[in-house]
C-alpha cells in the first residue's frame, strides 16, 4: 500500500484546512519544495499535492511552485486543484507532474474526463470528495448532486484508472479514516481507490491496509504528519505490514 504525504499549497505556502474550509487554515511551512524534500528524504514513494488557490480559481494557479517541487524530488507527484480542461492537464504534466487529479469536471463534464483518459491513460485520476455520501464540487463548497458511489462507477466506465476518495467531514480533523465508505466506493467502482481524510494514527493506516483486498491501494496523510501525530517512517512500515 502506498502512503502519500499531502502538500496543500495556498498563497505560496504549505497549509492544511479543516473540513476543506478556507477559513480554517493552518500554515505549516513557507516553502512547499523544502517540505517535499523532507518527505522524500523520509522515504515517501509518491507525493499528493493540491493547488488550493487553483481549486478556488477554477484553473491551476501555483504551477511555478509545483514545478519547483517536481525538480526538488525524484519521486512521482500527483496534483489536483482547478484542473478542468485538456489545456490545464497539458500545463500540469509539463510542470513535471506524473498524474493529474480531476475533481469538479468529473461531475460537471464527464465527457471531458473520458476524452482525457483516452489521451493520457492512467495519468488521469479522479478525486471524489463527498459529504454524507454526496459528491461536492468547486473546492468542496457546492453539492454535485450525485452519490459518491454512483459517480465512481460512472468514472470507471469512462476509463478512469483510479479514484481518490475524500470524506470531507473528516479531512483535517484527525477523526479517523472512513474506511467502510472507502471500501464500499472501491467495490462500486471496481478500480483502485486511494483513501483520504481523517488519518489520526498508525491504526488508521493499518485499517486502510486491511481494505486492500477490496481495492483500496493507498492512503493520503496530511495534518497527522504535520502535527507529529504520525511519523512518516512508521506509517510506511505500517503500510507494509511491518511493526513500527
Amino acid at each position: 500500500m502506498i502512503v502519500f504525504p499531502a502538500i496543500d499549497i495556498r498563497g505560496g505556502r504549505c497549509v492544511r484546512l479543516t473540513e476543506g474550509r478556507f477559513d480554517a487554515e493552518t500554515v505549516y511551512a513557507d516553502d512547499p519544495a523544502a517540505m517535499a524534500r523532507r518527505w522524500a528524504d523520509e522515504g515517501a514513494e509518491y507525493l499528493h499535492v493540491v493547488d488550493l488557490d487553483g481549486a478556488l480559481a477554477g484553473q491551476p494557479v501555483n504551477l511555478a511552485i509545483v514545478a519547483r517541487i517536481a525538480a526538488a524530488v525524484k519521486i512521482p507527484i500527483q496534483l489536483g486543484g482547478g484542473i478542468r480542461t485538456l489545456a490545464n492537464i497539458d500545463a500540469v504534466l509539463s510542470a513535471g507532474v506524473t498524474r493529474v487529479i480531476l475533481g469538479s469536471v468529473a461531475v460537471r463534464e464527464p465527457a471531458l474526463v473520458k476524452e482525457a483518459c483516452a489521451v493520457y491513460g492512467d495519468r488521469v485520476v479522479v478525486g471524489i470528495d463527498a459529504k454524507d455520501g454526496v459528491a461536492a464540487v468547486e473546492g468542496w463548497g457546492v453539492s454535485g448532486g450525485v452519490g459518491a458511489e454512483e459517480l465512481a462507477a460512472r468514472m470507471a466506465a469512462a476509463g478512469v484508472a483510479r479514484i481518490i476518495y475524500t470524506d470531507i467531514s473528516r479531512d483535517g480533523t484527525l477523526a479517523g479514516v472512513n474506511v467502510p465508505a472507502t471500501r464500499a466506493l472501491a467495490k462500486a467502482a471496481g478500480i483502485p481507490v486511494i483513501a483520504s481524510g481523517g488519518v489520526s494514527s498508525l491504526a488508521d493506516v493499518v485499517a486502510v491496509r486491511a481494505a486492500a483486498a477490496d481495492g483500496v491501494e493507498g492512503v493520503i496523510i496530511g495534518k497527522a504528519l504535520y502535527t507529529g501525530a504520525v511519523g512518516l517512517p512508521a506509517a510506511l512500515k505500517a503500510a507494509r505490514g511491518e511493526e513500527a
